[in-house]
């Protein structure tokens, strides 16, 4: 059923080929700062690193933190993201010597409590982490997911992020490279389609959608 509605999603709106980054930390950086905002307004921050030559551990943690916030402005909460780039930069530091080839060879056990260990990392942000730049698998859960799968009637709505991301692991082969491109396209169908307020009509999977095919009987009714 899972690799039907993928097989669905990328017929319809193509690969994604997520996550847009040069390098791994720009990867970390970027879903740093796209907490809490749009991509697009991450990405201008991230570019205004990359402008000054500051994507780099070294670099990020050797500004002064009001100077990184300034740069990162366009993310929104920027006093709290550059507060928690550093917090991430000095992990990278503390624990690996800054060598992410060392950091990539870790196992995702250990490598997600440590990153979960850093002041305002979550779920979330350490496995888009995990996943776009490290290349673990393991599925990022988010909004998207949550609304799209419960609507489907495979998961609940308020479901733990455990509870989702078991679903993921256990039913799609571990493959890090299928995860990012089906989180991707989660996103796209979730932003685009299936809204808070959903347009059944127009998705690519309203027959095998409990809610949408609820959603068309009632809206012939009416």
């Amino acid at each position: 059923m899972l690799l039907s509605i993928f097989n669905r999603l990328i017929e319809h709106y193509g690969p994604q080929n997520w996550w847009p980054g040069d390098t791994v930390i720009e990867i970390m950086v970027g879903a740093v700062l796209t907490q809490a905002t749009s991509w697009k307004n991450a990405e201008s921050a991230v570019e205004t690193l990359k402008t000054n030559n500051l994507l780099s551990p070294k670099s990020i943690r050797n500004l002064d933190q009001n100077t990184l916030g300034n740069l990162i402005y366009s993310s929104g909460y920027y006093n709290v993201k550059a507060k928690r780039l550093k917090a991430l930069m000095n992990y990278i530091y503390d624990q690996f010597n800054d060598d992410i080839e060392t950091m990539s060879s870790c196992d995702i056990e250990t490598l997600r409590n440590g990153l979960l260990s850093i002041h305002g990392i979550g779920e979330e942000t350490a496995d888009d982490i995990l996943l776009y730049a490290l290349e673990k698998p393991v599925f990022v859960i988010d909004s998207y997911t949550k609304r799209i799968f419960s609507r489907l009637g495979l998961t609940p709505l308020h479901g733990s992020y455990k509870l989702y991301s078991d679903f993921f692991t256990k039913n799609v082969c571990l493959n890090s490279k299928l995860y990012g491109e089906y989180h991707a396209l989660l996103v796209i169908h979730g932003s685009a389609t299936c809204k808070p307020i959903p347009k059944c009509k127009e998705c690519c999977l309203l027959d095998v959608c409990k809610t949408g095919v609820e959603n068309m009987k009632f809206s012939s009714i009416c």
